[in-house]
């Protein structure tokens, strides 16, 4: 209702500025047209007298005035049956008038001192004048007459020549119930039309509004909104809020898959606990080796809660967007503590440094450090007694690449799109020691990602997987990184591009 009244006003106000200069130009053409008609009606006259060698009151006689107003004029666009004429002598006096003036026109056609005197001095004047229901156009004018005594032409009278307007009225006034009745006509078909065509317009819309409503009501987020044909406004509108279902679906589904791997994580400990408190309460306590058994066992369960709530309470605190230290960190120099902590654990699976350069980032050290301890454990995991995990890190178009590659099995094809979401694990059953939660490769992506970099990963099944961490160099390292650089370019085969957040 706002948008159409809103195009009737519109529409309305061009509509009466277009009545507004069409009735103005229309009333400026009459009046040009009848100034025209007095102005022929006076050359007609001053040529007459002109041609006649008569004195003015021989000429202007009554009868005479009728005679020539009532003949054919040399222009042929003029007759003067309708004017109104009168002749004033040098002394105001007058001297003829047509014989078509009555009382009314009499009355009318007075002549005062100031327009008189104002004609006398050779001015044309040209107005219109009213008396009563009485409209006129009049036009005074000088009578010259060359005097061949003195060989100058001299003003011996004035001309009034006025003509009714009552046609021009009558015309005007047709106009304007024309334009009046025709401008209503002409609003009310087109706030007909522009209320068809807005709700013609917003009908999809409307519709578009009770399909997310149905959606929300039956809370059916696998439904979408069909699609318009036309490739418009409203078919990107229907296509967006289809994607919006799409990714809130995809969301809820995570957010489903998350809470029932999360309970499946917490009840394996706790059930284990359980279980080693049920044996205590048996009469274990009284066993000391047995004791001491319950007791390892539910220490380990409890440090792996606890290592479970901190990767998530990580993870959280990353979703939630929050700061991350901003220091200069030396990869190096981290490459190789990580190196050490990370060989009590390797067991019979050979741990090595590859290429190492001396490289400066900008970030928070403990958890690049974090992450690269899940890169290596990640490998660890999943590295059969005596193969090889190798630790590196090298230069790469304005980026630190630190990499972990591993002769272990490897990770399939199609579960490459998936490692990085949390708690999926490809094949439990080839990780030689359980494997943990599924949380460790999720934090990588977080830790990286909020250095403004990301994680590539290439793997080949019975062969092995390199995982790279991108991060961006300082900037007084690298002063010349551009945007447009590709790191993913260079250097690994098979990658796949994991920057992408699913969550």
């Amino acid at each position: 209702m706002r948008l159409t009244l809103s195009y009737v006003g519109f529409f309305a106000i061009a509509l009466l500025a277009l009545h507004v200069g069409l009735y103005l130009i229309v009333r400026g053409v009459l009046l040009e047209s009848v100034d025209s008609e007095l102005r022929l009606g006076v050359e007609v006259l001053r040529r007459g007298f002109a041609e006649s060698n008569q004195t003015v009151y021989g000429y202007f006689r009554d009868d005479r005035l009728r005679a020539i107003l009532l003949r054919q004029p040399p222009v042929r666009d003029f007759e003067a049956t309708n004017l109104y004429v009168q002749f004033f002598d040098a002394d105001g006096d007058l001297v003829g008038r047509s014989p078509n003036i009555g009382d009314r026109e009499t009355a009318a056609l007075t002549l005062d001192e100031q327009r008189f005197a104002r004609a006398l001095a050779g001015e044309e004047q040209i107005t219109t004048i009213e008396r009563g229901n009485l409209q006129l156009r009049e036009l005074i004018a000088p009578l010259r007459y060359f005097n061949p005594v003195t060989r100058r032409e001299e003003v011996v009278g004035v001309l009034q020549v006025a003509r009714s307007m009552a046609e021009i009225q009558y015309a005007l006034q047709l106009l304007f119930y024309a334009l009046t009745a025709g401008g209503v006509i002409v609003l009310l078909a087109a706030a007909r039309g522009g209320a068809w065509l807005t709700r013609a317009a917003f009908r999809p819309i409307d519709e578009i509004a009770q399909t997310a409503q149905s959606i929300v009501r039956a809370e059916d987020l696998s439904r979408r909104i069909p699609v318009p044909p036309a490739a418009d406004e409203l078919q990107r509108l229907t296509i967006t809020v289809n994607d919006l279902l799409a990714r809130l679906e995809a969301l809820f589904n995570h957010q489903r898959r998350f809470i029932a791997d999360v309970s499946h994580e917490l009840r394996t400990p706790l059930t284990a606990m359980q279980g080693n408190l049920e044996v205590l309460a048996r009469g274990a306590a009284r066993d000391p080796q047995l004791l001491q058994e319950s007791l390892d066992d539910m220490r380990r369960e409890v440090a792996r809660l606890i290592r479970m709530v901190n990767d998530l309470l990580l993870l959280a605190r990353n979703d939630a967007g929050i700061q991350i230290r901003r220091e200069p960190v030396e990869l190096d120099t981290l490459l190789l503590e990580t190196h050490r902590e990370l060989r009590p654990l390797a067991g019979q699976v050979q741990l090595r440094i590859g290429e190492e350069d001396q490289v400066i980032v900008i970030g928070d050290r403990d958890r690049i450090k974090q992450a690269l301890l899940n890169l290596g454990v990640n490998a660890i995991q999943h590295t059969p007694p005596g193969g090889i995990i190798t630790l590196s890190l090298v230069r790469r178009d304005g980026y630190a690449a630190l990499s972990v590659a591993d002769t272990g099995y490897g990770i399939a094809p199609q579960d490459l799109p998936y490692i990085f979401d949390r708690f999926y694990r490809a094949d439990r059953s080839r990780c030689h020691n359980g494997g943990g939660a599924g949380l460790g490769l999720s934090i990588v992506r977080s830790v990286v990602e909020a250095h403004g970099g990301q994680v590539l990963v290439s793997s080949e099944p019975g062969k092995g997987s390199v995982f790279t961490m991108l991060l961006p160099l300082a900037p007084q390292l690298d002063g010349a990184i551009s945007p447009a650089s590709n790191p993913v370019s260079n250097g690994v085969p098979q990658t796949v591009d994991m920057a992408r957040d699913f969550e």
